[in-house]
C-alpha cells in the first residue's frame, strides 16, 4: 500500500465505499484516488486486484464514481435517476468480465480472471451499484447528515435511521462541534444530557 495519500474510508458496501474515494464533496474535497496506482490499491483492498491502471482507466473510474454518487443521491431523496448516470453505470456493468463465486462461509465474492483489467473491476462496482439503487437489498439509501459531506450510504441498521456515512469521521466531527458549541455557550449542547 502506497503511503503519502489520504487514508481510504472503508465501508461494507462496495459501491458506496467507492463513491467515498472523493469525500467532503461540499467542503474541502479530498480525492483519495489521485493517481492510477492509488486506484489499484483501493481495488486490491476490496478483493478486485488488477496489475495496473492507466490515466484513461482512472478517468473511467472517476466517471463511474460520480455516476453512482449522482444516482444514489437521487434514489436516496426520491428524485428521478439522472439519465447520464444510469447510462454510465449500465455501460460499465455490461463491459466488465467477472464471476460471482460462493465462499465456504456462504458469502458471494467476485473473482476477476488472471488477465483482468480495471474495466472488469469497474463492472463489479457498477453491478453492485445497480443492486443497491434498484432496491434488491435489505436496507435503504440515505445521505450523510454532515453538510460538508452529504455522501450516499446504505443504511442497514434495524431502524433505518442512521445519520452519518461513517460515525468515526462525520458523526464524531458533528458530535464534537455540538459539544464545543454547548461548552462555549455555558449550556448543554442539543442532544447532550446534563
Amino acid at each position: 500500500m502506497r503511503t503519502g495519500f489520504p487514508d481510504f474510508r472503508l465501508g461494507s458496501v462496495l459501491s458506496t465505499s467507492f463513491t467515498g474515494t472523493l469525500s467532503e464533496r461540499h467542503g474541502d474535497a479530498v480525492e483519495r484516488i489521485p493517481t492510477p496506482e492509488r486506484l489499484v490499491d483501493w481495488l486490491a483492498v476490496y478483493g478486485l486486484a488488477v496489475d495496473s491502471c492507466t490515466t484513461a482507466q482512472l478517468d473511467l473510474a472517476r466517471e463511474l464514481r460520480e455516476s453512482i454518487h449522482a444516482a444514489a443521491t437521487a434514489a436516496a431523496i426520491g428524485d428521478a435517476l439522472p439519465a447520464p448516470a444510469v447510462h454510465a453505470i449500465n455501460s460499465r456493468s455490461t463491459q466488465g468480465r467477472a464471476a460471482a463465486v460462493l465462499t465456504p462461509e456462504g458469502e458471494r465474492r467476485w473473482r476477476l480472471g488472471p488477465a483482468s483489467a480495471v474495466e472488469d473491476a469497474l463492472g463489479v462496482i457498477a453491478a453492485d451499484a445497480i443492486s443497491l439503487i434498484s432496491g434488491d437489498r435489505d436496507g435503504k439509501l440515505a445521505l450523510c447528515a454532515s453538510p460538508t459531506c452529504r455522501a450516499a450510504f446504505f443504511d442497514t441498521s434495524r431502524s433505518r435511521t442512521r445519520r452519518w456515512c461513517d460515525m468515526n469521521t462525520c458523526g464524531n466531527r458533528q458530535k464534537k462541534a455540538r459539544f464545543n458549541a454547548g461548552r462555549h455557550s455555558g449550556r448543554p449542547a442539543p442532544g447532550d444530557t446534563p
